[in-house]
């Protein structure tokens, strides 16, 4: 079967089999099966396929790859994109959440028809009372105080309220947000309420008969809610605390985190409001969500899809078994900032089936975002660049790869992903790798423009002055992590009350044009997020640049500029208040417009060289990254610069 290659430790969450088999993938069905995509039984024994990083679903390898059976001696072919091998398993872990939480809730119910039934009569149920009374007789007014902050605790607001705390921290303050560990609390701390409201139903339990310091809710005494939902948070703060902390006072803080539930637990004893074995029953409760939660959403376990120890070697194995061309030498330029380890590893894997052993992952830092490391990558005798990041980065490699001819592999991982849309591409990573590793190269344009204040560089997407550049300025890192390209959507809201700019521009050598502007866009492509298109025309392999100045006033003139954008999107051409600049194109419009402030509120032009003068230094935008106010931007079409590996269907 070939080299055996390492198998790698990832904590993905692909899956290798429906039967959820952690080791050994069956070689003569191809290591896998449908998992969360429907039923897929696989009969190639040359496809294998492997598992790892964050369980998102790659795109087939090829014709290789098992189908879907319809009628019987009908094969269907899998859909486009979606492997079972790398399948979330998010429909599978829910499932088993279910089942779990339902023999939990029958469980810890059925213990406690125990204890109130055939079991009441027997020690220590009989000691319950001695023990509560006890604690009666020992109460003092510093017990008291004390026992009142620790029941606060486990009150239901502290615990929503911290809960709720914890999960915006674990979001907004480590650099990359860590989604599953505030899935895993708010899962955990709501499973362990809904449980402990289907036993209180099935359970009827009387309070203690004792003087209670708190009023009585009107629900059974058994499970001690206060204690199950204590237990639920604190512990599994301690849980996210060891796992996930590396300083010195982690195992202080998690051994605090834990000792809480005691003392609440303790707490509603003291002050009369449960018997000994309702604080068991909540402890048990909150352990026990805990546990089933965590096995399902953590990193690291069964239940998230965990690869298979030789993973890496069933990828191999494929590769190896698979008739595939000689391959290449090939290097992934990865922004650490924006790909997790775990995507990183799903990618490893993914190159691996296509044959791709040992590949170097080179990171980007932020005194180099790509364009060093291609260039060594080159220097080295790379034939293949994949690149793993936003369009800051993306811009960085295709910059280094001007004109070598050296095809590029595009990895989305940013905000914007913008030349990734306007092509198409798979927005998965492990989808778009593979899309690429098996694509036909296709040559496409960039843009070559310089300014004031910065050097000559390539773009491949959009350059910009004025509220789109103010819009990147005024967007944090931390919002496009937390809430993606609606955060510059936010941005630009404040960016409106930026004044209004003039330029003057020449396009092609022609006559200069004075305009006024809120911003003008230099397009390589047309579209961007959400599909919307403001430079509608623009194809990144015309042999030519767009330009679009916009200049509505108030509200009424964005609403126009917003049907012209419609219109000439459903054209593909500008619509009635666009104007283009005929540059030999075949794109032709009335230069005419000349004095600032007269015609619509967009306005369009195409050409091969443009040079653009502001009054004022303005904010400026290259593929989304700011590069400072300035007075002049020079751009040029190079055509044919760049060489991209596409899907043969977007030919």
């Amino acid at each position: 079967m070939g080299t055996s290659v390492p198998a790698r430790d990832t904590s993905g969450t692909g899956e290798a089999d429906r039967s959820g088999r952690p080791a050994e993938a069956d070689r003569n069905v191809g290591a896998a099966g449908a998992v969360g995509n429907g039923p897929s039984r696989g009969a190639d024994s040359t496809t294998a396929t492997a598992t790892g990083g964050n369980g998102r679903p790659a795109a087939p390898t090829g014709n290789d790859e098992p189908g879907r059976s319809g009628r019987r001696g009908a094969p269907v072919p899998p859909r486009p994109g979606h492997s079972p091998a790398l399948s979330t398993g998010v429909p599978r872990a829910a499932a088993r959440i279910g089942a779990f939480a339902v023999c939990q809730a029958a469980v810890i119910a059925g213990f406690g028809l125990l204890i109130t039934g055939p079991a009441r009569e027997f020690w220590p149920m009989t000691a319950e009372d001695t023990a509560v009374e006890a604690l009666e007789d020992a109460r003092t007014t510093t017990l008291d105080t004390a026992s009142t902050i620790a029941s606060a605790l486990g009150d239901t607001a502290t615990v929503v309220g911290l809960t709720l705390l914890a999960c915006l921290a674990l979001v907004l303050v480590p650099r990359l947000p860590r989604w599953r560990e505030a899935v895993f609390l708010a899962v955990g701390v709501s499973l362990q309420s809904m449980i402990f409201v289907l036993i209180t139903a099935s359970v009827d339990r009387t309070r203690p008969d004792v003087e209670r310091m708190d009023d009585s809710p009107p629900t059974s005494s058994y499970t001690s809610g206060h204690t199950g939902a204590a237990t639920a948070l604190y512990a599994g703060l301690a849980v996210l605390v060891l796992s996930r902390v590396r300083a010195p006072w982690r195992k202080p803080l998690a051994a605090l985190l834990l000792l809480l539930p005691l003392l609440v637990g303790l707490a509603r004893l003291y002050r009369g409001m449960h018997h000994p074995t309702d604080v068991a029953g909540g402890l048990a409760n909150g352990a026990l969500s805990l546990f089933v939660v965590g096995r399902a959403v953590l990193p690291g376990h069964s239940w998230v899809g965990r690869p298979p120890a030789d993973a890496m070697d069933i990828a191999v194995a494929a590769a190896e078994e698979r008739p595939a061309p000689a391959q290449k030498q090939l290097t992934v330029i990865v922004n650490p900032t924006v790909t997790d380890e775990a995507t990183q590893e799903q990618l490893r894997l993914v190159l691996a089936q296509h044959g791709y052993r040992d590949t170097p992952f080179v990171a980007t830092t932020a005194e180099d975002t790509g364009g060093g490391q291609t260039a060594e990558a080159l220097r080295a005798g790379t034939e293949l660049i994949v690149v793993c990041g936003g369009d800051g980065t993306v811009r960085a490699v295709a910059d280094a790869l001007a004109g070598t001819g050296v095809p590029l592999v595009l990895v989305p991982s940013g905000t914007g992903n913008l030349l990734a849309r306007h092509l198409h591409l798979p927005l998965r990573p492990a989808e778009a790798l593979a899309a690429g590793l098996t694509g036909e190269p296709r040559a496409l344009d960039l843009g070559r423009i310089e300014g004031d204040g910065f050097p000559a560089v390539h773009f491949t997407a959009m350059a910009g002055a004025g509220l789109d550049a103010t819009m990147l300025e005024e967007t944090s890192d931390r919002a496009k992590s937390v809430l993606g390209w609606p955060a510059y959507v936010l941005a630009g809201a404040k960016g409106l009350r930026t004044p209004r700019m003039r330029l003057t521009v020449r396009l092609d050598g022609g006559p200069e044009l004075r305009r006024t502007a809120r911003m003008v866009l230099l397009a390589n492509i047309g579209t961007v997020q959400a599909g919307a298109a403001p430079v509608p025309a623009a194809k990144p392999d015309d042999g030519l640049l767009d330009l679009a100045v916009f200049d509505p006033r108030g509200a009424g003139g964005w609403l126009r500029a917003a049907g012209v954008l419609l219109r000439a999107k459903r054209r593909g051409a500008g619509g009635p208040d666009t104007r283009r600049t005929d540059t030999g194109g075949g794109r032709t419009s009335d230069p005419s417009r000349s004095a600032p402030g007269d015609g619509g509120p967009v306005e369009f032009h195409t050409f091969r060289r443009a040079e653009l003068a502001f009054a004022r230094p303005q904010s400026r935008e290259i593929d989304g990254d700011p590069v400072g106010p300035g007075l002049r931007l020079t751009a040029e079409v190079r055509p044919g610069a760049l060489t991209v590996m596409l899907p043969a269907r977007e030919r």
